[in-house]
């Protein structure tokens, strides 16, 4: 467990998870991945009925701690990261998210598997993974296109344009922009209303909306084998080095 995640259970059996690592803009180390991903594969055995994740005031996550990263991922065998991914299309509660400012790498393509999203206006989101020289994750390369078209996932994969709440709203991404002060007590009401429906009628409508887990689970594969060739490429070393040289 780790101090950089807060698990707190409220009524009905809802769970929020709040990234706190405040002065690194919440930047994913593996331990954080590992006290998020313990929530969700666990929901079942725990009571969970439904998981609320969220950040600090102006920032979701600014996506991985680069350094911890690199290290874990140089050890061979899937990264926490990686594993935090592939529990996101098999986990079986509903998820919702609450996004306030900077939502990046992770902290987009981790929205895409949310059964319910809202953020507040000054929301960014952002995935700069082919600037770092990598590629795409979470199974963004599926899902982004089916959301938004090919030409705009194009723009927010290749060019990494960011984009903020209404344009988010506009493509289906989050369901609400909603103002600061009032984010999280509606993620945690609609979250609260998802854990009193019947639970099994819950369950079956949740799967039938997003369908099999396997194209998923392909297209993460796909992505992650590629995303490790690239990891290992002079260019991603090249970028990687360049972005802790301005930091």
């Amino acid at each position: 467990m780790t101090d950089h995640i807060s698990i707190t259970r409220h009524d009905k059996g809802v769970v929020l998870v709040r990234m706190n690592r405040l002065d690194k803009k919440n930047a994913l180390t593996g331990d954080m991945y590992d006290a998020m991903r313990g929530v969700i594969e666990n929901a079942g055995a725990q009571g969970t009925r439904a998981v609320v994740f969220a950040g600090g005031p102006g920032v979701f996550t600014s996506g991985n701690d680069i350094g911890d990263f690199i290290a874990r991922s140089s050890g061979g065998g899937a990264s926490p990261a990686f594993q935090f991914i592939k529990a996101l299309a098999t986990v079986e509660v509903p998820m919702i998210a609450a996004i306030d400012g900077l939502a990046i790498g992770v902290g987009t393509t981790m929205v895409l598997h949310m059964d319910l999203a809202y953020a507040s206006p000054r929301a960014l989101f952002r995935m700069p993974f082919v600037d770092l020289g990598l590629v795409p994750e979470a199974a963004s390369s599926l899902l982004l296109p089916q959301l938004a078209g090919l030409k705009k996932a194009t723009e927010y994969l290749m060019l990494a344009e960011g984009f903020g709440a209404a344009e988010a709203v506009g493509m289906g991404m989050i369901n609400a922009q909603v103002p600061e002060a009032e984010l999280e007590a509606k993620a945690l009401e609609a979250a609260t209303k998802l854990a009193s429906k019947p639970p099994q009628a819950l369950a079956h409508t949740r799967r039938l909306l997003r369908g099999g887990a396997a194209a998923l689970r392909e297209r993460m594969d796909e992505e992650g084998r590629l995303f490790g060739q690239q990891l290992m490429s002079d260019e991603a070393k090249q970028a990687f080095m360049a972005f802790m040289t301005r930091k």
